[in-house]
């Protein structure tokens, strides 16, 4: 049987410019930096072709998490990068009776306007670019509150906010939110950043959270683009103009072990990102054509067994992201298996990454790769295949309507089941797992680090209700009514809304209960609170 990539390509033993016959000009390849930028994206001519070295970052309360910022920070990190816990990922607040034991233990725990405060305090926000794994309206606007709290200027700001509309309830965080909210916010979200907030990234496409299911990179990369061209339709049809937000747009893509795969995912992506937005969408502004491609190593591939060798496969990956011209890129740390990084885990990290680019000459050169019969080769293959699943998709009918009937459920089911059987078959080899292991009691390295156990931040519960009874309860409810009369216009943009009831003293919760309940859904999913404005 022959070789086959990841995502089930076949491989020859060797390959020639024969196989290269689907590049547009296979002997004298375009200059990195030139349209369609499967060389590397559009950038002016003395740009470093390094990235930005960032570790996401995330655990307890506001407080510890900046205590965090700050070490990463000290450590040489170029921007802010952190992911919320389960309840926040999921819009409910901490002190609800579900979630107690969960509260800061797989991330920061954010609800209320103080906690964005706290959590950013001291961070020169003129310096640092802040991104979060946040929902991207609470995301936003809290990174909005802290802005207006220092009296720094909207137009200065710089970040990033995720979207996922489609794919987040089945493979991510429940929020209880219908699909159509989903959508709503985040069209609402990028729109309100295209005429606010000129420097903000406000759509980042997320594949790297539902590429963890098992997905291989041509349906990562398929599904994304799903996703991208249904918000970008969704954004003309409400008369933004695609030049004024496209050149923000950028993906946030998944790094696996296959690695010659995963530098031709990424070439293919901007390839086919710039021919989409030129061909299709029309775009003009050169700007549009070149997608921001910035990524996150696989968690996925990393086992619980030999946590050391964590550390040898973040290096792989960190190294396949420098060849492919990744504009900013996180390496997961080696105790993920068991817990969100240790303060030894984020440093290890964050110095392969400063290994990676200063001492071995990877970033004093774009596209090395280039050429390579083997590499363009893939590079070809693997943009056909993700042009011939989105098609495949678009094909069946509305995103919005798909998502409903669960038929992306449904693929990410069927990828987790794949990668399990391989897996567990010993057909795809992972050292420590299924091959090369060694008695538990041997398996010492690292260990006594990777097992310190995160406790659930109980004193959050007892913080919020007491920050519950001393806001100015009238105000609060003034707020979530204006929200919920908001949600209820589908002619109205909420992000103004949700801004105001955050500055009144409303939680996460009480907002996304407010839109919940205004698009006919209940306040709490859960059944446990009810709404009290």
């Amino acid at each position: 049987m022959a070789e086959q990539t990841r995502s089930g390509i076949a491989l020859k033993p060797h390959y020639t410019r024969a196989d290269v016959s689907c590049s547009e000009a296979p002997e004298a390849p375009e200059a990195p930096g030139a349209y369609p930028f499967t060389r590397g994206r559009l950038r002016p001519p003395q740009a470093s072709p390094g990235w930005i070295n960032r570790e996401l970052s995330g655990e307890g309360d506001a407080r510890r998490s900046n205590e965090q910022i700050k070490y990463l920070i000290g450590l040489g990190q170029m921007g802010v990068d952190v992911i919320g816990d389960s309840p926040t990922q999921s819009m409910i607040d901490p002190d609800h009776p579900l979630v107690r034991y969960s509260v800061g233990t797989q991330g920061v725990s954010l609800c209320h306007k103080q906690d964005y405060l706290d959590l950013l305090r001291d961070i020169p926000l003129e310096n640092n670019s802040v991104s979060s794994s946040v929902p991207a309206v609470f995301a936003l606007t809290g990174l909005l509150a802290v802005v207006e709290d220092r009296g720094l200027a909207r137009d200065k700001v710089r970040g990033s906010v995720l979207q996922a509309p489609l794919y987040a309830e089945d493979c991510g965080y429940s929020s209880g939110m219908p699909f159509t909210l989903l959508n709503r916010l985040a069209v609402d979200t990028i729109e309100f950043a295209v005429e606010k907030l000129p420097r903000f990234h406000a759509y980042i496409e997320d594949t790297y959270f539902f590429s963890e299911s098992g997905l291989n990179g041509v349906e990562e990369m398929a599904l994304g683009f799903v996703e991208i061209r249904h918000l970008t339709r969704e954004l003309i049809r409400r008369g933004v103009q695609v030049d004024s937000f496209a050149p923000r747009i950028a993906i946030l893509v998944n790094c696996g072990m296959d690695f010659f795969e995963e530098i031709a995912k990424i070439r293919a992506t901007r390839r086919f990102y710039a021919r989409m937005m030129k061909e299709e969408f029309k775009a003009l502004d050169p700007r549009s054509w070149s997608t921001v491609i910035t990524c996150h190593t696989s968690g996925l591939t990393l086992t619980a067994q030999q946590t050391a060798s964590n550390i040898v496969r973040g290096s792989i990956q960190g190294m396949a992201l420098a060849l492919a011209g990744v504009q900013a890129m996180e390496i997961s740390a080696f105790d993920e298996a068991y817990r969100t990084p240790s303060d030894e885990a984020h440093r290890v990290a964050l110095r392969t990454q400063q290994v990676l680019q200063l001492e071995t000459g990877i970033s004093k050169v774009d596209d090395p790769l280039g050429g390579s019969y083997y590499v363009e080769a893939l590079t070809d293959q693997i943009e056909q295949r993700i042009a011939s699943m989105v098609a495949e998709i678009e094909a069946r009918g509305d995103a919005v309507t798909l998502a409903q009937q669960g038929f992306f459920r449904k693929l990410f089911a069927d990828a987790s089941q794949r990668h399990y059987r391989l897996v567990n078959s010993g057909e795809r080899k992972v050292v420590g797992a299924n091959c090369h292991r060694i008695p538990a009691e041997q398996d010492t390295l690292l260990r006594d680090i990777a097992e310190k156990k995160i406790e659930p931040w109980l004193s959050r519960i007892s913080e919020v209700t007491a920050y519950r009874k001393a806001r100015h309860r009238d105000g609060v409810s003034r707020s979530l009514r204006s929200l919920q009369r908001a949600a209820q216009d589908k002619a109205v943009n909420v992000l103004p809304e949700v801004f105001g009831a955050l500055r009144a003293g409303a939680t996460a919760g009480e907002m996304a209960g407010a839109m919940r309940l205004a698009y006919d859904h209940p306040y709490d999913p859960w059944g446990e609170l009810r709404p009290e404005f």
